[in-house]
């Protein structure tokens, strides 16, 4: 028996007001990569995942904010101790450098984020708005966790090239990413 995409698609469109929360619960038990709920007063639900579902995989939470209409998907890291001693102890600009590299990258994926220099964390930050019909597609949701998961991936090979003190190939249209 043959059904349409379209048919698909609007029977599986939620339909009631915590239609979108169990929307993304429903994709992220599919594939496997929900750890836990985040209960906090800030949020209408939140998910910690695993991404991607491999033993190398790193937390991301996708979660909606009260009185906003956006769902968020974030990762937030602290770089390590050996690695912020190599990066503190640059005589030069090189820690500042890094930062601005790391910025300007964000800025051309363009992706929302936080960097809180004296903790030396990372925050990366990326939205997707629901249709008037509170739906969100699984491809759409994937995407973004993917372009999140890949800019924390960058940021780790930036920040691994300048503690090995290797040198950024320059290009007319500024740093090679």
């Amino acid at each position: 028996m043959y059904i349409s995409k379209f048919f698909i698609e609007l029977l599986t469109m939620p339909s009631d007001k915590n239609s979108v929360e169990n929307l993304l619960h429903e994709y992220l038990l599919e594939e496997g990569i929900i750890k836990d709920r985040i209960d906090s007063a800030k949020f209408d639900f939140g998910f910690i995942i695993s991404f991607p579902p491999e033993p190398k995989s790193q937390n991301l939470s996708i979660y909606k904010l009260k009185n906003m209409n956006g769902i968020f998907i974030t990762i937030r890291f602290q770089i390590s101790k050996e690695k912020a001693e190599i990066l503190n102890s640059f005589k030069d600009n090189r820690k500042l450098q890094f930062f601005n590299d790391l910025r300007k990258y964000l800025l051309i994926k363009e992706v929302f984020f936080k960097f809180v220099l004296q903790d030396l964390i990372v925050e990366i930050h990326e939205q997707i708005y629901p249709d008037e019909e509170s739906f969100i597609s699984k491809n759409s949701l994937f995407k973004l966790i993917q372009k999140v998961f890949y800019c924390y991936i960058f940021s780790n090979l930036l920040l691994e090239e300048y503690c090995m003190g290797k040198k950024r190939p320059i290009t007319n249209l500024g740093l090679f990413y």
